[in-house]
């Protein structure tokens, strides 16, 4: 897919947290359509105006130079008659904005810029016939600049989500010149008054309508471009992540979101809410269609995306529902499980160094090499809450027994183990570790005897101490990266546990090099 330039992107930005309140400014109104949502954005009042500032200063940066249509007139001039004049490589360049503000209305958002100033220069050129029987051309050249002033921008513009996707309709598009000041390098003072008597209102309407032309044709691949936003963000070879939106944009007087699925989903599937029976963990859990459950929800979701920090660009709210569909979607996928072949204290990875724990696997299979064969028996649970995150995972431990080249199963032993985590965001990746709290152990089957597991607990608890949380903790801290616009980086990103989510308070960076779209 062709990925839009960073002025569509900044666009694109500011459409979606820019669009008006509902009438009401007093409280927060939210609208279901029934989809259920994991993933939360919301844009503070910090946050929306660093997005219209640097959107005004991309859009500069675009706009200029602007050339401008060349202009021919002949005009009639005292005591010279009629004179041929030509105004060629007009540019405008160097655009200042003094003032910036956004009005909401019933039918879109205004975006203002008023009071800017530019620099305008052109190139000139006159001719003109003299005498009647022996008519004689004169002409002459020359250079002149221009300052623009009281240059007003304004664009009025509606989103909305309509199956999955951003909707743009463009509601007016215009640009205003209030005055120009012309400064003359040569020619006659003829000249100078022509231009401002003449010119001066045809300049001004070809720097409006170039600029209007501009932004018209800015805000129509910018439609395009929203109509080809994936609803899928790759994850990696395995995963996706849905980033279908959902339901109506959260509206305040303040603060403007947006929400996504954001679950994972494998990558050769076609978008489904197959884990939706185990997303939530929680007694009491209400039913779908309790539209007071689900006010209560959005409203618990709002309070929580304000970080309670007004400093704050933007907030994050991640459901540990998203955690549980990668739990399920890697489980099932088959990738939950792995040999152990290589540990700290390798000889614990030979019989021999079990002939006191486990003295019949010695006497049966002396000296011989061993593998640890580690599969989890169901998804590991994860529960968000205040204090804390907590995991739940049930691992099967098969002993394999390394013999004249077969793998032999000897034991089984079943593991449940509780570990506690957090988390951290680094630049727009999330990730985070664990560490182990307790674990509880069980004989699942054996084919050596019965087994003395208080002898055998405080080796597979240093097994796991030292091989399995390092092994995950290597892949947990890679962790996946957050769906973002292209070129913006969380920057001093901080985290806070609710009950059953998590949330991401952080203020925005933006850089041209960074060019990987995340959305």
């Amino acid at each position: 897919m062709k990925l839009p330039p960073p002025l569509l992107s900044l666009l694109l930005l500011s459409s979606l947290f820019l669009l008006p309140p509902p009438p009401s400014t007093t409280a927060t109104t939210t609208t279901f359509s029934g989809e259920p949502s994991y993933f939360s954005f919301l844009i503070s009042t910090k946050g929306l105006n660093f997005l219209k500032d640097l959107l005004i200063s991309k859009a500069i940066t675009t706009l200029t130079p602007l050339q401008i249509p060349q202009i021919d007139r002949s005009i009639q001039i005292p005591f010279l008659g009629n004179v041929f004049v030509r105004l060629s490589n007009l540019s405008l360049h160097q655009i200042r904005v003094s003032n910036s503000h956004i009005t909401p209305g019933d039918s879109g958002i205004a975006f203002i810029v008023s009071g800017a100033t530019a620099n305008m220069s052109l190139d000139w050129y006159y001719s003109y016939s003299s005498g009647w029987f022996f008519p004689l051309q004169f002409s002459d050249h020359g250079f002149a600049s221009i300052q623009v002033e009281g240059m007003q921008v304004g664009l009025t513009f509606y989103l909305e989500i309509q199956e999955g996707r951003l909707k743009l309709s463009p509601v007016e598009c215009g640009c205003f010149v209030e005055d120009l000041s012309i400064k003359l390098d040569g020619g006659a003072s003829w000249l100078y008054q022509g231009l401002v008597d003449v010119f001066a209102g045809q300049i001004e309407s070809a720097v409006e309508e170039a600029i209007t032309k501009n932004l018209n044709e800015a805000i129509l691949k910018l439609a395009l471009s929203l109509e080809s936003l994936p609803k899928q963000i790759p994850v990696d070879d395995v995963a996706s992540l849905n980033v279908t939106f959902v339901n109506d944009l959260l509206l305040s007087n303040s603060s403007i979101g947006f929400e996504i699925n954001g679950l994972f989903t494998r990558r050769d599937q076609t978008l489904e809410y197959k884990y939706k029976d185990h997303l939530f963990h929680k007694e009491g859990s209400f039913s779908p269609t309790d539209q007071k459950w689900k006010s209560n929800f959005y409203e618990e979701h709002v309070q929580a995306l304000s970080c309670r920090d007004s400093s704050r660009m933007v907030g994050i709210s991640i459901d540990e529902a998203i955690f549980h569909s990668a739990s399920n979607l890697y489980f099932e996928a088959g990738y939950l499980k792995w040999i152990v072949d290589k540990i700290p204290d390798q000889a614990l990875l030979n019989t021999a160094g079990w002939r006191f724990i486990i003295p019949q696997l010695y006497k049966k299979y002396p000296k011989d090499d061993m593998n640890l064969n580690v599969s989890f028996v169901s998804p590991p649970i994860v529960r968000i809450s205040p204090q804390n995150i907590d995991i739940i995972a049930n691992v099967d431990l098969i002993i394999d027994v390394l013999e004249g080249g077969q793998v032999i199963p000897v034991a089984c032993i079943l593991l449940e183990i509780h570990a506690s985590g957090f988390v951290r965001i680094r630049g727009n990746d999330l990730g985070g570790k664990v560490k182990v709290d307790d674990f509880k152990m069980a004989l699942k089957w054996s084919k050596i005897g019965n087994l003395k597991m208080f002898l055998i607990q405080p080796v597979i608890r240093t097994v796991v101490e030292t091989v399995f949380v390092p092994y995950a903790n290597a892949r947990l801290w890679k962790g996946f990266t957050l769906p973002m616009f292209h070129g913006f980086t969380l920057e001093k990103a901080i985290t806070n546990y609710l009950d059953s989510s998590l949330v991401v308070c952080s203020d925005v960076a933006y850089s041209e090099s960074d060019d990987h779209v995340r959305l």
